[in-house]
């Protein structure tokens, strides 16, 4: 879409009822928007998009989302999106940019996938403010008496770099610190990056990262940032970044872009203030959760909902034939000839994620993201499987027609959303101990039999319950390219253990995070990473995906 053809962002604040003395104009397409001085119950439904096992053939999960939303509006509904925003990582790694696409995608792009707000920016400035606080801290005198082997706080950058993963700092005499092991994770892994994602106000963000613990003293005593004086700076530089970010859809529908967090190494949802935001202004709210549904989506309502006392209306499951084809066993470069054999081999996939959205008790529709290369047999194979497992099926083409191409999804999701919302089911008690907890996940969400924990994961566990931290909910980072933990293992796999190599306390997020097989929270650059077909010509970029 043309940037002069995107719509002015307080036309599109008017439209949901927000005054012009709420935003904060970045331009003239996008704004950050305070809070309302008495503000309006959650009135609208919430919908929430996820997805089966991604596969390198894209799921278009969030070209999904945004068509949703735009085949509400042309149905007449007051609609709204509430999504996350791209991290630069992805963005000049493997997957490009992640404002959707063809007809169903965010304006104005490139910004959006680049700096933005600099919500981003003021994440990482924030994390590693404190780290520097910390480390300053050992160096003048340790009056904490920080053991400094058992510092847990790690720096931050929104960059795919591997050769920081593992560092040593503190080298080069008495005057550049105290030598220890640390390392980098990507922004998205933030803890800092949850906080803001799960605060319900300024205030609650205090409380968060004032609960976030660095590491232990010489006497195993926990060591928080509050302990550090810290809070106050940090909240400084996240002063505008609390705020959700307004844009638009190619179609002019409002749409709340907000947090970044991955749903393999973090919870992988937007903020809770922009959906709160959304559902008070609008009918319908669009939200996703990050990867497929054992990922983004349980934590969704095993974290987001429970903590924020959120629940949805409904629930849709994107699928796309290639990557049935591809959970079939079809290499990529096969994707574009007819296979509908391997289409049939791919449901059990699908199937699983349709049993784990069950499990919640909640309404499921699938979505099938429609390509051009898609054959009508292909096609009628998915729809077959659909009504005999008892759910409402849709063709969603917003890629190529935008709204025009989701008013079939739009009408199921109306036809089938919960007239009265039932609350959704958690996957387990808080009360239940972690390896209950991750057990019950293992076995609903993964399909797998048992749950083998290594001696450092034992170790890890045993800290964290003797701190007192047993009953917070889990955050599983693991691979999501399977339902394992093996991410060569496509399809629906059966007879398999997952293994818990660690387990990380984020207590101003408020959930432990067991990491599972060899899943990494820094991720690398590929041999020929995106950045290298990006430019900058005559004042345009270009090579963003």
């Amino acid at each position: 879409m043309a940037t002069s053809s995107i719509r002015p962002i307080a036309d599109v604040a008017a439209g949901l009822g927000i005054p012009a003395e709420r935003l904060i104009p970045y331009g003239l397409d996008k704004a950050k928007v305070l809070p309302a001085p008495d503000a309006a119950p959650p009135r609208g439904r919430l919908v929430l998009v996820s997805a089966i096992t991604p596969t390198d053939a894209g799921e278009g999960k969030t070209t999904t989302s945004i068509g949703l939303v735009q085949g509400l509006a042309r149905l007449g509904e007051r609609a709204c999106a509430a999504l996350r925003e791209p991290s630069l990582g992805p963005t000049f790694g493997m997957k490009g940019g992640a404002t959707g696409g063809g007809r169903a995608r965010l304006v104005p792009s490139d910004d959006i996938n680049l700096h933005f707000t600099g919500d981003f920016h003021a994440v990482t400035s924030a994390h590693n403010l404190l780290a520097a606080l910390l480390d300053n801290h050992i160096h003048h005198g340790n009056k904490l008496d920080i053991d400094p082997r058992r510092v847990f706080w790690r720096r931050v950058l929104d960059v795919n770099d591997r050769a920081l993963r593992h560092v040593v700092i503190g080298l080069g005499g008495v005057l550049q610190g105290v030598p220890r092991e640390t390392g980098f994770d990507i922004t998205p892994a933030s803890e800092v990056m949850a906080a803001l994602c799960l605060a319900e106000s300024a205030e609650d963000l205090r409380e968060r990262l004032s609960r976030i613990v660095l590491g232990l003293t010489f006497a195993k005593a926990p060591v928080t940032a509050g302990d550090l004086k810290a809070v106050g700076s940090m909240l400084a530089l996240l002063r505008d970044a609390i705020h959700p970010n307004l844009v638009q859809t190619g179609e002019g529908v409002p749409a709340f872009l907000h947090g970044g967090p991955f749903a393999n190494i973090a919870h992988g949802c937007s903020s809770v203030l922009a959906t709160k935001t959304a559902l008070s202004l609008a009918d319908w709210v669009v939200t996703e959760a990050g990867f497929g549904f054992d990922l983004g989506a349980e934590k969704f309502f095993d974290i987001k909902c429970r903590s924020a006392g959120l629940d949805t209306a409904a629930v849709v499951l994107v699928a796309t034939v290639r990557a049935l084809k591809r959970h079939g066993g079809v290499p990529k470069a096969s994707l574009a000839s007819p296979d509908p054999g391997a289409v049939e081999r791919g449901l059990p996939n699908l199937a699983k994620h349709l049993e784990s959205i069950r499990d919640f008790g909640e309404v499921p529709v699938i979505a099938l993201n429609r390509f051009a290369t898609d054959s009508g047999e292909e096609i009628d194979i998915v729809r077959r499987a659909a009504a005999s497992w008892g759910a409402p099926f849709a063709v969603c083409d917003a890629f190529a027609n935008g709204g025009d191409g989701a008013v079939e999804l739009a009408d199921a999701v109306l036809a089938h959303a919960e007239r009265k919302s039932t609350p959704f089911t958690p996957l387990y008690d808080l009360d239940d101990s972690p390896r209950e907890k991750m057990a019950k996940i293992a076995r609903y969400m993964y399909g797998a039999d048992a749950v083998e924990w290594t001696r450092e994961a034992e170790r890890d566990l045993e800290m964290v319950e003797r701190l007192g931290y047993g009953s917070l909910p889990l955050c599983v980072a693991k691979t999501q390219m399977s339902l394992s933990d093996d991410p060569g293992v496509v399809g629906r796999p059966a007879g398999f253990d997952v293994t818990v190599r660690g387990v990380l306390l984020a207590a101003g997020a408020g959930y432990l995070v067991p990491l599972l097989g060899e899943i990494l929270r820094m991720p690398g650059l590929p041999s020929a990473p995106q950045a290298e077909r990006i430019d900058l010509v005559g004042g345009k970029i270009t090579g963003i995906a």
